[in-house]
């Protein structure tokens, strides 16, 4: 048997079969050619606002556009000199750097005031046009409000304000900031039944001194004379208030011996004596 051991012999070392392959440098300039566009067209935009801005605020100040007429349309509740207060404008204003939507903003904080309307004419006037909130009614929620015949609860009463206004109760803030879209609903509804007593027959809204509101049963008149019950319920009123105008004149005399009459039915009235 050979010794490989001890052999002489030297195997030789065979170089792997490899394949050189040229790598090409990346082209950085084809990557970056996009970005180079976008940062380029940033710069642009950048630059052309700056300089709209800047002729904006040169042109704004040239006297040529100075304020000189404040047209303010009239109004019952608010004088010309408090609307030009909140609006917080006076003559000799540069016009074009004015602040129109700020300006209404601040007219609508005053509770009478439901809507308003700034317009810029060229080149001194600046027109304001407001629309006033008209109370229907007053609610007594704790402190006394005014009720404008879209629902709202609008102004807290102060001295001086006028109160000739059927007094509407049942209704509190609590309820107010616990239930806002049930309550509404009712305010709604007790705004209709204003209009209705507005325009149904002998029985009128001068005859009403109070509007009693329950969540559970509905709503309760209470005439100018003798602060008789008349219980509405609720809906259908238009129905409910001509039946009852139809026999109001003949029951004005039987006043003092009825202890309340009802409404809430179809086709009836239940006069409840004494």
């Amino acid at each position: 048997m050979r010794d490989f051991a001890n052999s002489s012999y030297q195997r030789k070392k065979v170089a792997p079969n490899k394949t050189k392959v040229q790598r090409k440098p990346l082209d950085f300039k084809k990557y970056l050619r996009p970005l180079k566009m976008v940062v380029t067209g940033v710069a642009l935009f950048t630059l052309t606002s700056g300089i709209l801005y800047g002729m904006y605020r040169v042109v704004s100040k040239v006297t040529l556009f100075s304020l000189k007429s404040i047209e303010v349309t009239s109004a019952k509740h608010l004088t010309r000199e408090e609307i030009l207060g909140l609006a917080g404008v006076e003559p000799g204003k540069a016009l074009l750097s004015m602040n129109l939507k700020r300006m209404g903003e601040h007219i609508l904080q005053n509770p009478w005031v439901e809507t308003v309307r700034i317009n810029r004419y060229f080149p001194d006037t600046v027109s304001i046009v407001i629309a006033e909130r008209e109370p229907i009614a007053i609610v007594n929620m704790g402190f006394i409000y005014y009720l404008d015949k879209k629902g709202i609860v609008f102004k807290v009463l102060n001295q001086g304000d006028k109160l000739d206004y059927p007094v509407i109760t049942g209704f509190s803030e609590e309820e107010l900031g616990s239930d806002p879209k049930g309550t509404k609903e009712a305010l709604e509804a007790t705004c209709y039944l204003l209009k209705v007593l507005r325009e149904k027959g002998a029985f009128i809204l001068a005859d009403v001194s109070e509007i009693h509101y329950d969540k559970g049963y509905g709503f309760t008149l209470f005439t100018a004379s003798g602060a008789l019950p008349v219980k509405v319920g609720s809906g259908d009123f238009p129905a409910k208030i001509e039946r009852f105008a139809r026999i109001y004149r003949d029951l004005l005399v039987q006043l003092p011996s009825i202890h309340y009459i009802d409404l809430d039915y179809n086709d009836k009235i239940i006069v409840k004596k004494s």
